[in-house]
């Protein structure tokens, strides 16, 4: 009798640590679910912010100015054009 009883508080202690273990692994599993979701939280924020700053760089206007003040380009006029034609082929004739 006194082996069984010996045995059942083992089993009970153990089940005890087990619990105890098991909670704690719990409880440190959510604070970093809560932390990633968090991070998550600001990746979203970052990443909206981040379309609407590449929408406002991407304005025709403001790709027009960069184009003419950075790059030195110009629109394209027809005194400035030139056609190129296959050899047999009159001008302004599409193939």
């Amino acid at each position: 009798m006194t082996r069984l009883n010996l045995v059942l508080l083992a089993a009970v202690i153990a089940s005890a640590l087990y619990l105890v273990r098991v909670q704690y692994e719990s409880r440190r599993l959510y604070t970093e679910i809560e932390k990633v979701q968090n991070e998550v939280r600001k990746l979203e924020v970052e990443h909206e912010r981040l379309q609407v700053e590449k929408r406002a760089q991407a304005t025709a206007g403001r790709v027009e100015k960069l184009a003419r003040e950075q790059l030195h380009m110009r629109a394209a006029t027809p005194a400035i054009t030139q056609y190129v034609t296959l050899k047999g082929t009159p001008a302004g004739v599409a193939q």
